[in-house]
């Protein structure tokens, strides 16, 4: 019972609206600044900060000020974690009406999920190192075998944690549009990176959704055997 009343707080800065479509348009690991969010939560500046105000006071953003901009980002992966896994949880629960868009389409095959890859080919990708015994993906957790060390190493997928980082290594994440897992933690994070720097995968202007360039499907299919 003690710990109520901090569940009640998180989720009321959670549950207002505009908070809520603040906290989504940072779900994909880039800071913004107020005018952005504003846009994105549909608010007036003012109205804007001062919810920013108190999802910082709250933990749940950190504010960075970098010359006449403040740029505002999601507070830590834990905080991806919980939004991802409400997403999941409201997608599960009673039916609404949502109109289907390309949008949704873009965001179903490939986005990131705050700093590692979901959708349809973030789950494949996962699947098929399953597959081939380079990662361990369970209930309690995930392992990166020997072979999976091997064969990332060899892609230059820097798997090696920080000293000071308490992020697990490889962590299974559900996947709200899949229902299935996908990997995040550490591992997860290296291995988008990698991607990104191959030109595997590309950000688009705005939104969570990345493209899988010409390079990327060869890529995907010949190294992973991944064919979306």
């Amino acid at each position: 019972m003690a710990d109520g009343p901090y569940i009640a707080e998180a989720a009321s800065l959670i549950g207002d609206p505009a908070r809520a479509n603040m906290l989504a348009a940072l779900l994909d690991g880039r800071a913004m600044t107020a005018t952005e969010l504003s846009l994105a939560a549909n608010v007036a500046p003012s109205t804007a900060s001062g919810h920013l105000s108190k999802l910082v006071d709250g933990k749940l953003l950190s504010l960075t000020p970098s010359g006449r901009h403040r740029y505002f980002r999601l507070a830590s992966p834990a905080v991806a974690r919980v939004l991802e896994d409400l997403m999941t949880l409201a997608a599960d629960g009673p039916p609404r009406h949502r109109p289907k868009t390309r949008c949704d389409e873009a965001m179903a095959r490939a986005r990131t999920c705050y700093d590692h890859l979901a959708g349809k080919l973030g789950v494949a990708l996962a699947d098929r190192l399953v597959e081939r015994n380079h990662i361990r993906l369970g209930d309690e957790g995930g392992l990166l075998t020997e072979s999976g060390r091997a064969f990332l190493g060899e892609l230059g997928v820097e798997v090696e944690p920080r000293k000071s980082s308490r992020r697990a290594l490889c962590r299974p994440c559900l996947d709200w549009s899949e229902r299935r897992w996908h990997i995040a933690g550490v591992l997860g994070a290296a291995l988008t990176s990698r991607c990104f720097d191959l030109g595997w995968v590309e950000r688009q202007s705005r939104g969570r959704a990345v493209t899988i360039t010409r390079a990327g499907e060869r890529a995907f299919e010949e190294v992973f055997g991944v064919r979306l």
